[in-house]
């Protein structure tokens, strides 16, 4: 058995397990150049994790924001080559955990084996592919993802069989993403009794790894609502938006975060 180094999403966990704020931007939105800076600012202004979408042409599981912004990130020129780049300053700006998320496709093409060299290289933590089914990452990828210190993250819906979260949570060293609804990304203003009850029967399977709720967190309502069940929440679509229309990024970010964490 190798003895790997603490992983920072590992380390993260260890300490807290309370409203831990994930926050998911596109890399090279809104300007080709930002990835970096956005993923400083989020530090800053108390994100825990920060999410770093891999832009792809057909983001099957996201809403109407993030596919837009996928879209713009492309036209801006954004690829995988280029990302690797702009993350090579990674680790001199930025400590918190950080997690690529995307598809499997451009990963296949870019050569999983260097893919994970590359993530590893900058300091990645984890990745999140929704389109990766499990048996296919314990069979094919789980070993490669290993050796370069990688933590996969599975995702679990409202349809997920109990027995199915048991095999993730097994299956899982980091944390799981708890998707609160059936529906693609985006922002809503509250969870209904439904989501609840669904947040109220993971937390008492009492799984081994903590879990994070993505999928309609927006404001410091939804925030609360998610993190009274889970160890924390990640915002996507909300935070999309922000950039969007943002004058000031850092400022802006800035605001973003606290009024969310409160």
């Amino acid at each position: 058995m190798k003895v790997t180094h603490m992983n920072r999403i590992n380390t993260l966990f260890a300490n807290t397990r309370q409203k831990v704020l994930s926050v998911y931007f596109t890399a090279g939105f809104p300007n080709i150049d930002d990835t970096l800076s956005v993923a400083k600012h989020l530090e800053k202004a108390g994100a825990d994790i920060v999410e770093i979408g891999m832009p792809f042409s057909d983001p099957v599981a996201d809403g109407p924001t993030i596919q837009e912004s996928n879209k713009q990130a492309l036209d801006n020129g954004m690829n995988l080559e280029l990302l690797f780049k702009q993350l090579e300053k990674l680790r001199d700006n930025v400590s918190i955990p950080v997690i690529l998320m995307g598809y499997i496709n451009p990963v296949i093409q870019y050569g999983v084996e260097r893919f994970c060299q590359s993530c590893e290289a900058v300091g990645v933590d984890g990745l999140i592919l929704p389109d990766l089914p499990m048996a296919e990452y314990l069979t094919e990828y789980h070993s490669t993802f290993e050796k370069h210190g990688l933590k996969n993250v599975f995702l679990i819906t409202p349809q997920t069989s109990e027995d199915r979260i048991k095999t993730v949570d097994d299956n899982t060293d980091g944390f799981i993403y708890m998707v609160s609804s059936a529906s693609t990304t985006g922002a809503q203003s509250s969870f209904g009794d439904e989501q609840k009850s669904y947040f109220e029967k993971v937390n008492g399977m009492e799984l081994k790894n903590p879990a994070l709720v993505g999928f309609g967190i927006s404001n410091r309502t939804t925030f609360e609502q998610a993190t009274a069940y889970s160890a924390g929440a990640i915002v996507g679509s909300a935070f999309i938006k922000l950039l969007s229309k943002s004058d000031d990024l850092e400022n802006d970010i800035n605001t973003f975060v606290k009024e969310l964490k409160g």
